[in-house]
């Protein structure tokens, strides 16, 4: 059965498009931690990052800097940090989460909440900064 992020990749899902090449596909988060919290995912449908043979994980990697520094560069932080814990959906997944401090990045924090406008706004100016 198809994950959510493969339904998303596929187009059955709507998202807020960042970034896609022949592998990876960016996405932003709908329920951010921070404003400009993107979700990176490889096409290839696999539960844990770490079961990714290792080209495709170092080349999640390098797709994910590139998308990083873009959010960094469109998203008012002082740096953008990188979580991956795997276990919300059953298929391999980095997140993206511009922050100020190390706090930010607390799961028990409180989620953004915005418009889909703003989400659009966000997304626009991400891409704009690849």
């Amino acid at each position: 059965m198809a994950t959510i992020f493969t339904k998303i990749i596929e187009g059955e899902i709507p998202c807020y498009k960042i970034a896609e090449d022949e592998r990876f596909f960016a996405f932003l988060d709908i329920n951010p931690m921070s404003k400009g919290h993107t979700l990176v995912v490889p096409k290839q449908e696999t539960d844990y990052i770490f079961d990714l043979d290792d080209t495709t994980l170092s080349e999640m990697i390098i797709f994910a800097k590139k998308i990083a520094k873009a959010v960094e560069n469109a998203v008012p932080c002082n740096r953008v940090g990188l979580m991956v814990i795997g276990l919300e959906v059953p298929h391999a997944h980095i997140h993206l989460i511009p922050i100020e401090k190390e706090g930010d990045m607390n799961l028990a924090n409180p989620r953004v909440k915005l418009t889909s406008q703003e989400f659009e706004e966000i997304a626009m100016n991400i891409r704009n900064k690849l």
